[in-house]
């Protein structure tokens, strides 16, 4: 049986940098947060300071410290496309 590959968190490649993951990198760490995001709204009782609620409550954090990011990166995206269009 294969061994079960947990993603890490990375430092998200913004496309500011100039730099790019691997796609797979990227799919394994939307993957990872998805799963924290689905544990949270259904993992039953919930124990916020203790066991795996810590891990995933973490990884909400990355979760939206992503959405920010690239919410930010679209309305850059967006300004300069209304600048271009007059």
């Amino acid at each position: 049986m294969a061994s079960k590959t947990i993603a890490r968190r990375r430092a998200r490649a913004s496309s500011r940098d100039g730099n790019t993951q691997d796609p797979t990198d990227l799919l394994e760490n939307k993957l990872t947060q998805l799963r924290s995001m689905t544990w949270l709204c259904y993992g039953g009782v919930v124990d916020w300071f203790d066991g795996k609620a810590r891990e995933h409550l973490d990884t909400v954090l990355w979760v939206l410290a992503d959405m920010a990011e690239d919410a930010e990166e679209l309305f850059q995206l967006s300004e300069k496309a209304r600048n271009e269009r007059g």
